[in-house]
């Protein structure tokens, strides 16, 4: 990827340390992605809502980058395609190193497998 792209903007920063619907619902996640364009922070496809897709539904935001510590990789909805890097976006990277995945702790229940896709 180059380093202007149109749908990413580097310097907006990310919604929060978790899924903004989540957060709002009281649910729980797998893993996190970020809306390189937004900032927005959703969770992704094997999480039970699937916010992170939804966003791209709703708004056609195309990228978004993992939000999981030490990685750094971006997919574009529009093509299908992973990059394995590309613009850095502005700080935070990624969600708090104490969160757990998946998270936040508190709320995964204990049969959390049976409720992933």
């Amino acid at each position: 990827m180059s380093q202007a792209i149109e749908g990413i903007d580097p310097a907006v920063p990310p919604s929060g340390p978790g899924c903004v619907e989540c957060e709002q619902a009281r649910g729980w996640w797998v893993h996190l992605r970020r809306c390189a364009q937004c900032g927005h922070i959703g969770c992704c496809d094997s999480s039970p809502a699937r916010h992170a897709t939804a966003h791209f539904t709703a708004t056609g935001h195309p990228f978004v980058q993992s939000y999981e510590p030490g990685e750094d990789w971006f997919w574009d909805y529009r093509s299908g395609e992973m990059y394995g890097a590309g613009p850095e976006l502005a700080p935070p990277r990624d969600h708090p190193s104490s969160q757990t995945v998946p998270g936040p702790r508190d709320r995964v229940p204990a049969d959390w497998q049976d409720h992933i896709h």
